[in-house]
């Protein structure tokens, strides 16, 4: 019996021992391995310049190809062309502004906003829209009066959603109209842009929601919402098109404190749309009428309505009460255009009582804006006003859109313009081609060569079809010996001689389609 005891005391005398040793072992191991890391670390952290990261663009930002130039581009031209044709002229102003500058305009949004590290001089942070910096360049210059737009890059701190257009980095194309002027007829015409350049780009449907920064204050006093409230009740507001009314209520009620009664009430309101025909039966109505600030925005939203039906772009445009935009500077009418997936864009015609009734899916704003009164004083010493109403784009989302329509379409899109290729038929022509080439360019005709001394002509052509440059001029012997040049249409494979002073002289011949090709060659046989 004792000799098993004795056993037994040994035996997990040894397990513990054996425990002790692979447990020094993993230790030790552990160590080891932690070392081996911090070794490899101090390596890769070190400044020899060798050592490995991951090749990425930062977070929420994008490369853009050249096939996604070229859209944006073709984007671009078509919103330029648009403000120029209502008369704006351009500025730009620094991509960082004083953080002073954008402190307090942004509302809840201001958490968005990138400072930049303090370095020990000014502390600054990039610019979160184009609005601010253009009100602080009215203030700074003395500025009363101007129509402006401007192309530029902001940054927000956003949670991004790439695939639908959002970013941390990305383009606005902001159209202001600053000056005292008439009631409404400036944002009128705010509007009739976004609707030249929705329907020139030609995204689908799309409808314009509108309302009043005034008729929101006005509803939210009348349904009992307190004074200090309202801005942060407003930003709850403007997210009843991405969330149902019941978690709207839920936030204004359980997280914002405001009372149920209260909540039930705005929930009223902002579920009416319609048109010209709204605002008359709400400056009916008998709770809403005892606020002079709603009943001044509904009168302006009908004298809105007037001047829309004269610019012809009321098929699109509704008065929509749930309309809310957080930023804090709106004084006035607001706006926001969306894409709609459904049929035509629902609007309540003129003549009908009710919102409208077909359901549709949204895709997201590609545009927003509206009046801003009070934003230039808040930087001028002496609180001097200049009233300015705009339209900001939402470039990016339209991007994306025009994206996904060239990958679902056959058409090829050009990355270039070159109109002609310079080609040899034969070897040993490089100076001849140098000769040529330099006289296009020097007429202001887009030509491009290959940079080889004797290129094959099949592979000459095959670049100008990959590339769709629409004309190849060919210089071989019997050309050179004739002073003509053999211009070749890629598309139709038409060919036909022309003396180099005619290609010279005549650009336009550069454009010719396949049956000027074939009157040219038939003029030519006389």
């Amino acid at each position: 019996m004792l000799c098993e005891c004795t056993c037994f005391i040994l035996l997990t005398a040894l397990i513990d021992l054996v425990h002790l040793v692979l447990f020094k072992n993993i230790c030790f191991k552990i160590d080891e391995e932690v070392a081996k890391l911090l070794e490899l670390k101090a390596h890769l952290g070190g400044d020899d310049g060798k050592h490995q990261f991951v090749l990425k663009t930062a977070k929420g930002t994008r490369d853009y190809n050249p096939k996604q130039m070229a859209i944006r581009e073709k984007v671009f031209n078509t919103i330029v062309s648009c403000f120029k044709r209502h008369g704006a002229e351009t500025i730009d102003t620094p991509v960082f502004e004083l953080k002073e500058t954008l402190t307090g305009k942004y509302g809840e949004d201001s958490k968005l906003i990138y400072d930049l590290k303090d370095q020990g001089g000014e502390l600054l942070s990039l610019r979160y829209d184009l609005t601010v910096p253009f009100a602080r360049y009215l203030a700074m210059n003395k500025i009363t009066n101007i129509k402006r737009y401007h192309i530029a890059k902001v940054y927000r701190r956003d949670n991004p959603a790439m695939t639908r257009g959002r970013y941390r980095e990305f383009y606005q194309c902001d159209f202001d109209i600053a000056g005292q002027y008439d009631a409404m007829i400036p944002d009128a015409e705010c509007l009739k842009i976004v609707h030249e350049i929705l329907s020139e780009l030609d995204l689908g449907d799309f409808r314009i929601k509108v309302n009043d920064r005034r008729i929101l204050d006005g509803m939210f006093a009348v349904c009992g919402v307190p004074d200090n409230m309202f801005r942060t009740i407003c930003s709850t507001v403007d997210k009843l098109d991405k969330l149902p009314w019941e978690a709207v209520k839920n936030e204004m009620v359980n997280e914002k404190g405001l009372s149920e009664e209260a909540a039930d009430q705005i929930g009223v309101y902002v579920g009416m749309q319609g048109g010209m025909d709204l605002a008359e039966r709400l400056l009916q109505d008998q709770k809403m009428c005892q606020s002079t600030q709603a009943c001044a925005g509904l009168t302006d939203i009908k004298l809105l309505f007037s001047y829309l039906q004269l610019f012809q772009v009321t098929d699109k445009v509704v008065f929509d009460l749930s309309l809310a935009r957080g930023l804090d500077y709106y004084t006035g009418i607001i706006y926001e255009a969306i894409l709609t997936q459904a049929g035509v864009a629902p609007v309540a015609p003129e003549t009908s009582n009710e919102a409208p009734t077909e359901e549709c899916v949204t895709v997201g704003s590609v545009a927003g804006g509206g009046r801003y009164d009070g934003l230039v004083g808040m930087f001028d010493p002496k609180g001097r006003k200049v009233p300015c109403v705009g339209v900001s784009i939402g470039i990016e989302r339209i991007f994306s859109i025009m994206e996904q329509k060239a990958e679902a379409s056959t058409e090829k899109i050009r990355t270039t313009e070159v109109q002609v290729m310079v080609a040899a038929a034969q070897k040993n022509l490089l100076e001849e081609r140098l000769r040529l080439i330099t006289e296009l360019w020097n007429a202001g005709i887009k030509a491009e060569l290959m940079y080889k001394k004797s290129p094959k002509l099949l592979s000459q052509l095959q670049h100008c079809e990959e590339s769709g440059i629409p004309l190849v001029a060919i210089l071989g012997e019997q050309e050179l010996k004739n002073g003509v040049v053999k211009l070749r249409n890629v598309a139709t494979r038409d060919e036909v001689d022309i003396s180099r002073a005619d290609l010279i002289l005549f650009p336009a011949l550069l454009l010719l389609d396949h049956h000027h090709y074939h009157h040219h060659r038939h003029s030519d046989s006389h």
